[in-house]
């Protein structure tokens, strides 16, 4: 696997659709991404898991880290 990511690929790689990596992107809220040239966004694989291990939880009722 190539160390940077599409966004279909990252969406694939933490199990999210495309639509949503999209929205976060915009929004804010998702993991770091690349914009090495306009119109291409990419995401380091390095980013994807830090951010999937920062939204980790042992409780539905825990609040975000702050």
């Amino acid at each position: 696997m190539s160390q940077f990511l599409t966004t279909t690929e990252a969406a694939r790689h933490v199990r999210l659709s495309k639509a949503t990596m999209e929205r976060l992107r915009v929004k804010g809220g998702g993991p770091d991404f690349l914009n090495p040239v306009p119109g291409r966004v990419l995401y380091d694989v390095v980013d994807l898991d830090a951010w999937m291990w920062s939204r980790r939880r042992q409780s539905t009722s825990e609040t975000k880290a702050a």
